[in-house]
């Protein structure tokens, strides 16, 4: 008899916990600044310079400036920022001013997160998207959102420029 509530309990733990990275899944994002999307459809995103993810991959930045993103609750967003992959966002940051409150609503959302004690980030993940929390600065934290879809993308067109490479000896 213990061993079935043993298991019933360690069952449900787990069906919880799936049931809220599907929560994290659902939104895809950051308010209605969703992953994979053009940046076309971003209000409010203002271009700020190129770089390279990784030191290869061409990305461009864009500071997203919309009075939809000032506020978690009733948490200052200081700053929102995009990245984009042949212009899908693929990559969103938004800092914000330090709360325990953020936590504690981004647990009851997306169930309990895994400590990474290298980085010392706590981290939501699924098969299509990655949430990262960390400290940004002495006042503020940091939430990074991560497509893998596109980071999936990035790494075969780095196949493919290997292939070309490749066949043109």
């Amino acid at each position: 008899m213990k061993y079935f509530f043993f298991c019933v309990l360690i069952f449900g733990t787990y069906a919880m916990s799936a049931q809220d990275l599907a929560e994290l899944d659902r939104r895809n994002g950051f308010k209605d600044l969703k992953l994979g999307t053009s940046i076309d459809s971003v209000k409010g995103a203002s271009f700020k310079k190129e770089t390279k993810e990784k030191n290869e991959f061409p990305v461009k930045l864009y500071l997203v400036d919309n009075p939809e993103y000032k506020n978690i609750g009733e948490v200052k967003v200081k700053r929102v920022e995009v990245k984009t992959y042949k212009d899908l966002v693929y990559e969103i940051v938004v800092i914000v001013n330090k709360d325990t409150r953020l936590m504690k609503g981004m647990q009851k959302s997306f169930g309990k997160p895994i400590y990474i004690v290298p980085t010392e980030t706590y981290n939501w993940k699924t098969d299509n998207l990655s949430l990262t929390f960390q400290n940004h600065s002495k006042n503020e934290l940091r939430l990074a959102y991560r497509c893998y879809p596109i980071l999936k993308m990035m790494r075969a067109d780095k196949g493919k420029k290997i292939d070309d490479i490749a066949s043109d000896f």
